[in-house]
């Protein structure tokens, strides 16, 4: 079920491959270098390339948690696959029974370099971040692709004893789980079942807000988009289009989300545009300006944890292998030390 071995794809990545914590300044208009090898046909419109540490054509009765880990802008899945992997296995008995996913959301530049099927799902380079719909081969939500995920794993004829899912992102990947955490319907297969969900949103360069009032008044007063999906509520692409905002944000604000924040992830956000300078400084400050913001509203106390991890920066793997971050991962224990 891998494209690559764990030994050699490690080795690959350390020798030639971008690093997580630097990838939010690559380009993202190159072909990736590595497609994931299992399919997910959503809904028969496309076939969603994947990674999975488990064959689940089969029963697997062993499996109790599933952790999405979603790529940033470079949609570089094999190397959060290895991340994902390495989290696990730091995780010792915790990790054991988990089934580790990670969804590739692929651009036209991947299909033509690697001479794709014409089946195969492809967005816009940004797009899917914010729930887009594809280009080809059907006009599909990136967010209906992860609901197809979870429609996978309510299925209690593959996973019996699944108790537990967590959508997880870093950085790019942070920013896509924070807006499926709001847009997300994915979740109510799970809940049929009682599989319990949670969102894992670390070090991402910004949020989408449900008021027009921002950390940075001053500069989002001079910028004309700052409250445009998905930064804010003004223009939703229609996967959010049937709900209003008050309607979304009740349903946000009952769902449980760990903001995961590095204390070091203070250097300028890789989002230098008027509408992520709104939000704050860097990653660190907007996420916590984010958490309180929605702290205030008139809403009820939110379903929601903000975990700082000590002395880590804009880093996936020791974000995710932090004791912080196996906890929201896992929950794994110990993580009160770094919060």
């Amino acid at each position: 079920m891998r494209a690559l071995s764990w030994m050699a794809a490690i080795g690959l990545v350390l020798v030639c491959g971008p690093t997580l914590a630097a990838e939010e300044e690559a380009p993202n208009n190159k072909p990736v270098k590595v497609v994931a090898d299992a399919r997910l046909s959503v809904g028969g419109q496309g076939q969603l390339p994947l990674y999975l540490s488990n064959d689940w054509s089969m029963p697997l009765p062993a499996i109790s948690r599933a952790v999405i880990v979603l790529h940033g802008r470079l949609r570089n899945a094999d190397e959060y696959y290895i991340s994902a992997h390495a989290a696990q296995v730091a995780a010792g008995d915790d990790g054991k029974s988990a089934l580790m996913i990670v969804p590739q959301f692929l651009a036209e530049v991947d299909i033509e370099a690697h001479k794709l099927p014409a089946d195969t799902l492809r967005w816009s380079l940004v797009g899917w971040e914010g729930g887009d719909a594809a280009l080809a081969p059907n006009p599909v939500s990136s967010f209906e692709a992860l609901d197809a995920i979870l429609a996978k794993l309510a299925d209690r004829r593959v996973f019996p004893n699944l108790k537990q899912v967590v959508i997880s992102g870093h950085s790019g990947g942070g920013q896509v789980a924070q807006r499926y955490a709001i847009a997300g319907k994915g979740e109510a297969a799970l809940s049929r079942q009682h599989i319990g969900i949670r969102y894992v949103v670390a070090n991402p360069s910004s949020y989408a807000y449900f008021s027009r009032e921002r950390p940075v008044p001053a500069i989002a007063a001079s910028c004309p988009g700052y409250n445009v999906w998905k930064y804010g509520m003004d223009g939703r692409p229609p996967y959010l289009a049937d709900a209003t905002p008050a309607a979304l944000e009740q349903r946000y604000v009952e769902r449980d989300v760990i903001y995961l924040l590095g204390s070091l992830d203070t250097k300028q956000a890789a989002d230098k545009s008027c509408m992520g300078e709104a939000q704050g400084p860097n990653r660190y400050a907007r996420g916590h300006a984010y958490a309180d913001a929605m702290a205030k509203r008139d809403h009820g106390t939110p379903n929601h944890r903000v975990w700082d991890v000590a002395g880590v920066g804009h880093d996936g793997d020791r974000m995710l292998t932090s004791k912080c971050g196996l906890a929201a991962l896992f929950d794994s224990p110990g993580c009160g030390a770094e919060r």
